[in-house]
């Protein structure tokens, strides 16, 4: 068990993507880091490449078609959209990742509230989680209905003139950083059994520290190399900010809820 001092001093959103980072090295979570790693890395070297050979040309094209009185813009579009593409495919792929890894990052999750509180959830392990995995991809697909028409919302954006050139992208960077605290924080939610909705409200009550470190993880997943190893540091993080700020305050109220 690691003495868990931050019960009483809960971190910033940085900080408990930090802890997840130092949490990767733990000896006794290595080997339930070393799937989800494998598979980030392979789904991200794949949509890096993509990324690179056929993503810029679109980026070209969409510049051209400005009208002509705007082409002065074109200085400050160009970077605003390779950042925003960025941001757009790297939560694709991340989102694509997390389904494929869902199991084992609930894995990792799960042994990391262990480590952090010496109380276990499971008691069987791999077994347990062969058990839970229709339950698992059931909870991955609800985070998907709740993901896609929103992102589909915020593509829209992006084509309304000037607007779409200019604000889209800063909506579309919040709601990228919203988006990966649900898809993060709800693996050790989940592990709990807590229901969506009544994740999403706890997260919403926290709203500012959980958007700093959804969207510091958003911003890591644009940098190579660096982008394989943001996914279990955030289901690290995820947790450590489970254990220290939400696990009492929700389980207590699931069991008055319960009487």
């Amino acid at each position: 068990m690691l003495p868990n001092t931050l019960v009483k001093q809960p971190l910033s959103g940085i900080g408990y993507l930090l802890k997840g980072l130092k949490l990767l090295s733990h000896p006794k979570l290595r080997l339930f880091v070393l799937i989800p790693l494998v598979i980030n890395t392979i789904i991200f070297a794949g949509a890096f490449w993509f990324l690179f050979t056929a993503v810029m040309d679109w980026i070209d094209g969409y510049i051209a078609a400005l009208p002509d009185y705007l082409n002065w813009l074109s200085y400050i579009v160009w970077p605003i959209l390779v950042v925003s593409i960025l941001f757009a495919f790297s939560f694709i792929f991340s989102t694509v990742a997390n389904i494929i890894a869902a199991p084992f990052n609930g894995l990792l999750a799960e042994k990391t509230e262990n480590l952090l509180t010496n109380e276990r959830l499971n008691d069987d392990g791999f077994t347990d989680l062969l058990k839970d995995l229709p339950r698992i991809f059931k909870r991955e697909m609800q985070k998907l209905a709740y993901f896609l028409p929103r992102m589909l919302f915020c593509g829209v954006l992006f084509f309304i003139p000037v607007f779409g050139q200019t604000a889209a992208p800063f909506i579309w960077f919040v709601f990228a950083g919203w988006m990966m605290a649900v898809q993060y924080a709800d693996f050790p939610f989940d592990n709990h059994k807590i229901p969506f909705n009544t994740m999403k409200s706890a997260l919403s009550r926290r709203l500012g520290k959980n958007l700093t470190f959804g969207m510091l993880v958003s911003f890591f997943t644009t940098i190579p190399v660096v982008n394989f190893i943001i996914m279990p540091a955030a289901v690290c993080g995820a947790t450590a900010f489970w254990v220290d700020v939400y696990k009492q305050e929700i389980l207590n109220g699931e069991k008055q809820i319960q009487q």
